[in-house]
């Protein structure tokens, strides 16, 4: 059975499927994309059906990740299936911890950027949604800045140790 994470942030069009594209990336680098699911969500579903952020697409695809994505709400019963849930903002961690059915659902939330050494106490990806390119390009590299930690904590869960 294949180890489960899912990222989370607001509408699924921005940071999620930014993470999502860029821990994918590192799981073949690792040879554990066969080992590893990695997908997204978002914790409102005013974007459902729709393709990522057009600045979303041309940020991975000027730095050479896939950009395939259609956007979905987060639903409650995907807990029992998810082994990881990463929230991209404090917001997203809140909402995502008061909708897991059960307190082990709960500890399953994590922070993307508490797996980045360098995020000191500001541990949230700020929307980029309403500004321009360079916003998606600083979510970029904060997502990068963590997928090396994440990708750390996600092997040693897939090896037997804990997350």
């Amino acid at each position: 059975m294949a180890y489960r994470v899912c990222f989370v942030c607001t509408g699924n069009i921005c940071r999620s499927p930014m993470a999502e594209s860029v821990f994918r990336a590192r799981l073949a680098e690792a040879g554990l994309d066969d080992r590893v699911e990695a997908d997204s969500a978002g914790t409102g579903g005013w974007h459902e059906g729709d393709g990522a952020d057009p600045r979303t697409v041309r940020i991975l695809a000027e730095h050479g990740y896939d950009s395939d994505h259609t956007a979905r709400q987060f639903q409650v019963a995907w807990f029992a299936r998810l082994d990881l849930v990463i929230a991209l903002d404090a917001g997203h961690l809140k909402a995502l911890r008061r909708l897991a059915p059960t307190e082990e659902d709960a500890r399953k939330v994590r922070l993307l950027r508490s797996y980045d050494p360098a995020a000191g106490d500001d541990l949230d990806v700020p929307d980029p949604y309403y500004g321009g390119l360079d916003g998606f390009e600083e979510c970029l590299e904060m997502v990068e800045g963590a997928s090396e930690g994440l990708l750390a904590a996600v092997r040693d869960a897939v090896e037997g140790t804990a997350v």
